[in-house]
């Protein structure tokens, strides 16, 4: 396969990944238990769909795969906590500040150096982000406030360290991140009241949501730019009303729409602006 279709497959990966990212919000939020054990459960059978997937233990550890799997926990666990303590809105928006950090960080150490397309993406996919949570952005909650702009921090050190492993496995980061967290958070899971429907929606956070999202995202980071990947990426918040809307019947407002669609531009934008520019440097 010639790498313009992979780069096509790669984009078609990202999106699949955000479509199962997006089905946190709605979840998270109806799941009574503490941060860290929600993170820990889900974690453990995220764990189980990566050792089916790679049918093995990593047994070799560098830097970028350990600081990849580090930032994934760190990640994952400031963003339940910010949306536990702000509005859903207020952590996916000021998380999906990564672009910005993406920008620095895949320069400095990839020497990714983003396009003239991906400047005008960024601005029109941030434009889109505003319109869309604009209404429901409020100034309350500054603790979750403040580690939902830490979670795109560590979002940006997060894809820039899966992409460093372009060459490697990428994979082994995640599954080495679920272990770790599913073990240290196991404490926390049996203080916590069990039900069959919380099993259910942490069994599905962990298989779907994380588990495949990952699976498919770490296939994708090889082939295209950190940068990139998180631009596609931001297809994920606005998804995520979706949800709301086919399982609580909460419908769009008319600036949320128009955003969702600026936003679906800028990531098209994107997608095709970047295959264009691949294919003339062939």
């Amino acid at each position: 396969m010639d790498s313009l279709s992979e780069r096509r497959k790669a984009l078609l990966f990202i999106a699949i990944a955000a479509s199962l990212w997006s089905t946190s919000g709605v979840l998270i939020k109806s799941l009574t238990w503490q941060p860290l054990a929600i993170l820990s459960a889900r974690s453990l059978f995220a764990s189980l769909v990566f050792l089916v997937y790679l049918r093995r233990l990593p047994t070799r550890f560098n830097r970028w795969q350990l600081l990849a799997a580090g930032a994934s926990i760190l990640t994952q666990f400031l963003f339940i906590t910010s949306t536990k303590l702000t509005t859903a809105a207020n952590a996916i928006f000021l998380q999906y500040t990564a672009p910005i950090y993406v920008v620095l960080l895949g320069y400095w150490f990839l020497r990714e150096k983003p396009s003239r397309t991906d400047y005008i993406s960024m601005f029109i996919i941030f434009l889109g982000l505003f319109f869309f949570f604009g209404d429901k952005l409020s100034t309350g909650g500054l603790y979750g406030n403040i580690l939902a702009i830490l979670s795109g921090v560590t979002s940006a050190v997060m894809m820039v360290s899966f992409r460093a492993q372009k060459d490697g496995a990428p994979e082994e980061s995640f599954l080495i991140a679920s272990i770790f967290t599913a073990l240290l958070g196991f404490p926390f899971i049996l203080k916590e009241a069990w039900t069959v429907n919380t099993w259910v929606i942490i069994a599905f956070l962990g298989i779907f949501q994380i588990g495949l999202a990952f699976v498919f995202f770490t296939k994708a980071i090889k082939h295209i730019p950190a940068l990139e990947a998180n631009l596609v990426g931001t297809l994920e918040p606005v998804l995520n009303p979706v949800w709301v809307f086919l399982f609580l019947g909460e419908s769009m407002g008319a600036f949320a729409l128009i955003g969702g669609l600026i936003v679906l531009g800028g990531v098209i934008f994107s997608a095709v602006g970047s295959a264009r520019a691949a294919k003339e440097s062939k």
